[in-house]
């Protein structure tokens, strides 16, 4: 249960983390990937699962391996049912071993389920053609679930961001600001590209210490278009929360630069989003963001990506 908020205290500036986890967890909130850096526990493991979303979100190796195992396995189940039926079950067989026979079976299946039927060998007796038909039925929404599933993560809008490695704390406008560089790794392109940017940190407050959350003002919290890269910009003024910060206060503060991108995905017209997070480990003080523009014989403008995580470090 998340704490109560303190009178005079924003309650929406926790981020949905709640007062507890925020002061007594000392991991990050968010992972590099964009992951939570959570766990559940208390509900039974099935109960929690939603099949549906989880092969939707397993990398692609490992969707193409459930696939293959799911119909291994469909196959094997029905093989050992034609074995079950007795010799008899299955007319036009030649196998004479236990192996062969299983073999047999199973390639029996084999063609059922994926209904090429070549005719070599057919179901005797009522036994073996109600399991032909079982088996038929699977196939049928078996392979309908597969190519839905397919589909779904084929078509699904997501995106791939890339965040700089490092954000740093850069000269801007006679001041300094925090800065991070991100660009779009697809080729598709994003439009009403909105960024919020928030600082979790320990502040000592009556004596105790809390950690408090702070949404940064950024320079630019939206881009219309974004075909090449942004450069995300807090400047640290006076009304900023790293304002007269030190580098050696703010590491010891634990904090955590959190991020949420939003923008329109133009092929599917449809909101997608991303995350990450930088610690005070990954903030360089001083540094410099390299240049990315790189020079096009076509007169075009051009960035380098490779170049989005070189940084001009202090000396």
């Amino acid at each position: 249960m998340a704490t109560p908020p303190k009178p005079g205290e924003d309650p929406d500036r926790d981020l949905g983390f709640g007062g507890r986890v925020a002061q007594e967890t000392r991991q990050r909130f968010l992972n590099r990937d964009g992951s939570f850096n959570v766990e559940r526990h208390g509900l039974p493991f099935f109960r929690s699962l939603t099949l549906y979303h989880a092969v939707l979100n397993v990398s692609w190796p490992a969707y193409f391996l459930i696939a293959a195992g799911g119909y291994l396995a469909t196959n094997l189940v029905f093989a050992l049912g034609y074995l079950a039926c007795g010799p008899g079950a299955l007319r036009g067989g030649e196998a004479v071993t236990a192996g062969d026979r299983f073999l047999e079976a199973f390639f029996f299946s084999v063609h059922t389920l994926a209904t090429i039927g070549y005719g070599h060998i057919s179901p005797a007796g009522l036994t073996a053609n109600l399991l032909v038909t079982l088996e038929a039925l699977v196939g049928l929404l078996g392979f309908a679930l597969a190519t839905g599933l397919l589909f779904a993560r084929v078509s699904r809008p997501t995106t791939r961001i890339l965040f700089s490695r490092q954000a740093v704390v850069a000269p801007y406008q006679g001041g300094s600001a925090l800065m991070f560089r991100i660009v779009n790794e697809r080729s598709s392109q994003l439009i009403e590209v909105a960024a919020t940017v928030s600082l979790a940190w320990f502040e000592r407050r009556e004596g105790v210490l809390v950690r408090r959350f702070h949404e940064l003002a950024l320079e630019r919290k939206r881009v219309v278009f974004f075909p090449l890269h942004w450069v995300i910009v807090h400047p640290i003024d006076e009304r900023s929360p790293l304002f007269g910060v030190t580098p050696e206060r703010f590491a010891a503060a634990d904090p955590e630069v959190l991020i949420l991108l939003t923008a329109v995905d133009e092929t599917f017209s449809q909101t997608v989003h991303a995350r990450s997070s930088y610690k005070a480990d990954e903030v360089v003080w001083g540094g410099r963001f390299k240049d990315m523009f790189a020079s096009s014989t076509s007169g075009r403008v051009a960035i380098d990506l490779a170049r989005l995580h070189e940084i001009e470090r202090p000396t």
